[in-house]
């Protein structure tokens, strides 16, 4: 696995990373925010979860100068 991590680029690595985070955050507030008329929508966390994997394992072409 830090084989795959090592071939990633930062940048992409940070954008899964965030992605995962504010997707987390999200249900995480329609679960605790004592209404209950507000759901988490679980799709979209299990897609945003899914496209951050993506991101953190995507490698960039590096840029020739």
């Amino acid at each position: 696995m830090s084989d795959l991590l090592k071939n990633s680029s930062w940048k992409t690595t940070g954008a899964g990373i965030a992605a995962i985070l504010v997707a987390v955050g999200a249900c995480l507030t329609a679960l605790t925010d004592n209404n209950p008329v507000t759901v988490p929508d679980w799709g979209s966390l299990a897609a945003a979860v899914l496209a951050g994997v993506g991101l953190i394992f995507a490698k960039d072409n590096k840029k020739s100068e």
